[in-house]
C-alpha cells in the first residue's frame, strides 16, 4: 500500500514556475515508478511525466518537455515536478501516482496508487 500526498499546486502569472511535491508513504517507495498526470476542466486525465524506480530514466509529454522536470528522492520518499515556462494550458489538477513494475510509462490506467491531485492555475 502506497499512500500519496500532493502538494505545491497554486496560482501562478503565465511564465512564471511552481515546484510540486508527492510525498508517498510506505516502505517500498523506491521501487515504484512514479508518474504525473493531469486533468483540466471537461477533459480527459493526461500523462505528465513519468520517472523510473531508480529514476535513471525519465519519460515527459510533448506539451511539457523542456519546461518540466521530473525527479525523484528515495531517501525522502518524494517525486517532484519542476515546471517552468508555464502557460494558460497548463491549468489543471495535478495528480502523482505510483506504477508497481517500476518502469514507467504514460498510460493512465496501469497506475497502481493516486493521489488527491494539486490546483495549479496559470493566470495571464
Amino acid at each position: 500500500q502506497v499512500k500519496l500526498v500532493e502538494s505545491g499546486g497554486g496560482l501562478v502569472q503565465a511564465g512564471g514556475s511552481l515546484r510540486l511535491s508527492c510525498a508517498a508513504s510506505g516502505r517500498t517507495f523506491g521501487s515504484y515508478a512514479m508518474g504525473w498526470f493531469r486533468q483540466a476542466p471537461g477533459k480527459e486525465r493526461e500523462f505528465v511525466a513519468a520517472i523510473t524506480w531508480s529514476g535513471g530514466t525519465t519519460y515527459y509529454a510533448d506539451s511539457v518537455k523542456g519546461r518540466f522536470t521530473i525527479s525523484r528522492d528515495n531517501a525522502k520518499n518524494t517525486v517532484y515536478l519542476q515546471m517552468k515556462s508555464l502557460n494558460l494550458e497548463d491549468t489543471a489538477v495535478y495528480y502523482c501516482a505510483a506504477e508497481s513494475s517500476g518502469l514507467g510509462h504514460a498510460r493512465a490506467d496501469g497506475y497502481d496508487y493516486w493521489g488527491q491531485g494539486t490546483q495549479v492555475t496559470v493566470s495571464s
